[in-house]
């Protein structure tokens, strides 16, 4: 338990370099958590301060995904022995799911982060390298048609379990139950655009909307 209980907390730690804060502070003190909707990840950015300080966030925050599922469950730490007793498999789960908390809950940033998207991300691209092409096909198409970034993220969440629990159970149970839990944290994470959706007052990008009949296109904007 020693094993896991470092790794969990340093992969938190990771998590909780907000790429964000980091693009703010070489752009000269900037935080974004101020401006638009005060959330610290990448779409957020992309409003408030263009598609090159974005870019940057949207990398950090994948790449902090990719370390904690990647690089620290694989770590051999001095004074630190490697528990027999300890699933590898789990642990690596553990350590995904730490950079995710890290990235929501930032210890070096009053616990105020993003919503766990780009790095939820980064971990699947360790943990299941294949599903990223069909999560970011349905993060697109449901982005399309509606037009919510939010939305489309829910959606893609949501698919990733309902998938593995079609084509992979009983294997990958670990892998399951993690896509189960992020899903629903994404969900609850992303409550506010629920909140903003249901009352007619979340962000439309209706220039993304290549679907949409051109005789509506004046209703969304005039709403």
């Amino acid at each position: 338990m020693l094993e896991l209980g470092v790794k969990f907390l340093i992969s938190y730690f990771i998590g909780s370099v907000m790429g964000a804060m980091v693009m703010g502070r070489l752009r000269g003190g900037v935080d974004i958590r101020t401006m638009g909707s005060g959330n610290a990840g990448g779409t957020n950015a992309l409003r408030t301060q263009g598609v090159f300080f974005a870019l940057g966030v949207v990398i950090i925050d994948i790449g902090k995904g990719v370390i904690g599922a990647g690089i620290v469950p694989e770590l051999h730490l001095p004074y630190i022995p490697e528990d027999p007793m300890l699933s590898r498999a789990w642990l690596t789960i553990c350590c995904a799911m730490a950079a995710v908390l890290g990235h929501v809950w930032p210890i070096f940033h009053d616990f105020k982060g993003g919503k766990g998207a780009g790095t939820f991300v980064g971990t699947m691209v360790i943990l299941s390298p294949s599903l990223i092409l069909g999560l970011l096909l349905v993060w697109a198409w449901v982005l399309v048609l509606s037009g919510f970034v939010g939305l489309a993220t829910m959606s893609a969440a949501t698919a990733l379990p309902i998938f593995l629990g079609v084509a992979v159970l009983p294997d990958q149970q670990p892998l399951f139950i993690y896509t189960v839990v992020m899903a629903m944290l994404i969900i609850f994470w992303h409550r506010s655009n629920i909140q903003r959706m249901r009352a007619g007052t979340e962000h439309r990008n209706n220039r993304l909307m290549i679907f949409r009949r051109k005789d509506s296109s004046k209703g969304d904007d005039q709403s």
